[in-house]
């Protein structure tokens, strides 16, 4: 009998998780834009935010899932281990991206709600320059590094603060704000607020952050190698 959670409770966590995440991202945006007209206040209000949350949210939900709350984590989890015994299957894999995905909408929902505004609205928020791509490019090859060089020093226990604080410091230092999380661009678009993405701006920054997850896990392999990392990581339930 295996000691992991079962699968469905695992995607419950990812749901959940995510939902969360997307509630704390898009809620103190909303927040920070109606206390203060100051972009620069904004940014800073929303950055330290989601850091602090997304931070909690891998330490309470790692333990359950592996707290990924984000396709590219899992995607890189998924290739870096492909063929190896015990490793997820697609069907694995693929209900961890549906619940993430769902959650992120949901989420989204959420936050609308909770500040009083018509849940479902479209965001008008354009992001398709050429520079804001490259941005979410780095963004998310550094997000994806980061994690896959953790497990492989054997730190994978620093993810919660590691992660949270890279995300804090790449929302600053990237053009693109650092989404460096599909399910979570997915789930902006549905708030036409501080922190939304329109829809026709999707497929451009989806598709940078799959060349970054892609670049994160080469540098990973050509840094640490291919071998097997060590710490909690998605398994198939036995």
């Amino acid at each position: 009998m295996s000691v992991y959670p079962s699968l469905p409770r695992r995607l419950v966590a990812e749901l959940v998780g995510t939902a969360a995440l997307l509630a704390v991202v898009i809620g103190s945006g909303i927040r920070a834009g109606d206390l203060s007209q100051d972009v620069g206040v904004r940014l800073l209000a929303n950055s330290l935010a989601s850091a602090i949350g997304l931070g909690l949210l891998i330490a309470l939900f790692g333990p359950l899932s592996g707290g990924h709350l984000n396709p590219v984590v899992t995607l890189a989890d998924w290739w870096s281990r492909r063929g190896e015994e015990g490793a997820p299957g697609v069907r694995e894999v693929a209900l961890y991206l549906a619940a993430q995905l769902t959650g992120a909408v949901a989420g989204a929902l959420l936050a609308e709600a909770m500040f009083g505004r018509a849940p479902g609205t479209w965001s008008t928020q354009v992001r398709s320059d050429t520079h804001l791509l490259l941005g979410e490019t780095v963004a998310t090859a550094g997000l994806v590094l980061l994690i896959r060089g953790l497990r492989h020093i054997g730190r994978a226990s620093f993810a919660p603060v590691a992660v949270a604080g890279y995300i804090a410091a790449a929302i600053w230092f990237t053009s693109s704000g650092s989404f460096a999380n599909p399910a979570a661009t997915v789930g902006r678009a549905f708030s036409d607020s501080f922190t939304g993405i329109a829809p026709g701006s999707l497929p451009g920054f989806i598709g940078a952050q799959l060349l970054g997850a892609l670049l994160g896990v080469a540098l990973a392999t050509v840094l640490y190698g291919a071998g097997e990392p060590t710490g909690p990581v998605l398994r198939r339930t036995r």
